[in-house]
């Protein structure tokens, strides 16, 4: 899943959202400049860039941090994307008032949760600074950091998951780039393909 050393296709490296199971120790406290206040769980929201609202998809292991956890905490921080594409997508794109598909990774079946809204844009990952992290970057620096991140907070929680099967049974959901693209963490979604998915997480399940 580390990105480091290897030349591959950023298409072909999940980038994974670890944010610490509850009751973990506090992470690490990094030495940020003036300009950069610490990641905290509860990020105040700035004021909103005044830019079209932007879709998004980014996934996250439910047993990892679920969107039971993001309703509990309110606002997190993504950090952990070591995929490039991903990173690109948070680092240059995100925008405070975008919306997001909250996904659930590696569940049976894997499918969409809730909603989330960035609310702060992207700053550096302090993962890759702290060497006892599993994300470590040691070619990472203060002046120069590889790796960043976004905050999201909490929108709702659909009354039912859409899941993965239902999706790629859409025909109006055929060119999300959850459906071509599956591995990618973080990824672009149309205004169209979001309230799609929207609407059928406020109907009946057809698979019973």
């Amino acid at each position: 899943m580390d990105a480091r050393g290897t030349t591959v296709s950023p298409w072909d490296l999940p980038g994974i959202h670890l944010a610490p199971t509850p009751g973990a120790p506090p992470r690490p406290v990094v030495s940020w400049g003036d300009d950069k206040a610490p990641p905290t769980r509860h990020t105040p929201t700035p004021q909103r860039t005044l830019m079209a609202r932007q879709f998004w998809l980014m996934k996250s292991e439910p047993y990892v941090y679920s969107i039971d956890d993001l309703e509990r905490d309110g606002t997190t921080y993504w950090d952990g994307v070591r995929n490039y594409a991903a990173r690109n997508l948070m680092r240059d794109k995100m925008r405070i008032g975008d919306r997001v598909l909250y996904y659930h990774s590696n569940a049976r079946p894997p499918g969409v949760a809730g909603i989330a809204e960035v609310c702060r844009e992207s700053y550096p990952d302090h993962t890759q600074f702290d060497p006892s992290s599993k994300y470590f970057d040691p070619k990472a620096t203060d002046e120069t950091p590889r790796w960043f991140m976004v905050d999201i907070r909490f929108i709702e929680k659909f009354a039912r998951e859409v899941s993965l099967p239902e999706i790629r049974a859409t025909s109006e959901l055929a060119d999300m780039v959850l459906v071509n693209r599956s591995r990618l963490s973080v990824q672009p979604v149309t205004e169209a393909e979001f309230e799609h998915i929207v609407g059928m997480a406020a109907a009946p399940s057809e698979e019973g």
